[in-house]
């Protein structure tokens, strides 16, 4: 099976890539912006003719789009994350190779969502920040594309190679400093919000398995289980053996939980009270949790890894910089 990823140098690309050069009977080329790409090809400004001339060369069987960017400005976010997509579709309905598009959308596609409920695919995405809606937009044109494509929404994706600009990356990263600094308390804030952390090598597993499927639409990627943030920085400071205190302390007056902590005059009083900022500015409220039941059905998909695996790959990358 030929296999065209897009994306192959970022964090979920990454193992996506490890996963589909561990099959043997994948032959799998990579494009991408760097240089270490196999063709060299920029989605968010190329045009589809110049991408549709290279799929009607390759002629894959599967094109696999991790490609996306997290962060910016909303023109930056809709280049990357909505026309990029445009011009994938639109390259494969002109080359006619009959390739299935796996995408890879977000849970910020949903928006915030009510306390202890799981969210289905059927629910009413109401994104709460130009991320959700760039993602969501994507997803949109691909469904609406007429190929055969399949849309994964991963919740939160963690594990080794976890951005340090992350929330739990910023939390390995604070207690990182402590340790090296022997401070015995570690000050927080922000950590309330309640996630579905998947691991990002059982999303991998989860885009093979949806390559290899006959699924189409939406499919939620999550472990069906909100994790509160403050209980993660629990589990990662008995992994490090952290052996000082976790003093939280409360968000700033008028600034909701889990909507970030951003603004200047949150941080200066945060600054003031030496904590450290945990910030989930994702637009998806207090609370998420995936209903997992699709990607058991449709992919025979269940996750493997647990968040305290995980969390310990998270912290060994830290800890090695020390």
């Amino acid at each position: 099976m030929r296999v065209l990823l897009l994306g192959a140098n970022g964090f979920l690309g990454r193992f996506v890539a490890d996963r589909l050069l561990a099959d043997p009977a994948v032959h799998l080329t990579a494009l991408g912006r760097g240089d270490d790409a196999d063709v060299r090809f920029d989605l968010a400004g190329g045009s589809p003719g110049a991408l549709t001339r290279f799929l009607s060369a390759v002629h894959p069987g599967v094109v696999i789009n991790c490609a996306g960017a997290t962060r910016g400005g909303a023109r930056e976010l809709t280049r990357h994350n909505t026309v990029a997509v445009a011009t994938v579709c639109e390259a494969l309905r002109r080359s006619g190779c009959g390739a299935r598009l796996v995408q890879l959308g977000c849970a910020s596609e949903y928006g915030p969502s009510q306390q202890g409920s799981s969210t289905a695919e059927d629910a009413i995405p109401r994104p709460g920040g130009p991320y959700g809606v760039s993602k969501l937009a994507a997803t949109e044109l691909v469904l609406g594309s007429g190929l055969d494509a399949v849309v994964l929404r991963v919740f939160s994706p963690v594990g080794p190679g976890t951005p340090a600009g992350s929330p739990l990356g910023r939390l390995a990263e604070a207690m990182r400093r402590a340790m090296q600094s022997g401070d015995g308390e570690l000050k927080l804030s922000g950590l309330g919000v309640q996630r579905d952390f998947v691991d990002v090598r059982d999303v991998a597993r989860a885009v093979h398995a949806a390559s290899l499927s006959a699924a189409q639409g939406v499919v939620n990627i999550g472990t069906g289980r909100a994790v509160r943030l403050r209980d993660a920085a629990s589990v990662l400071a008995r992994v490090a053996g952290f052996a000082g205190s976790l003093h939280e302390v409360d968000t700033p007056p008028g600034r909701p939980p889990g909507m970030g902590i951003g603004a200047p005059r949150s941080e200066s009083v945060l600054e003031q009270l030496g904590a450290t900022p945990v910030p989930y500015p994702d637009g998806c409220g207090g609370w998420q949790q995936a209903d997992v039941r699709t990607a058991r059905d449709r992919l025979g998909w269940r996750p493997r890894i647990n968040l305290e695996e995980s969390l310990a790959d998270i912290w060994m990358e830290a800890a090695c910089r020390i």
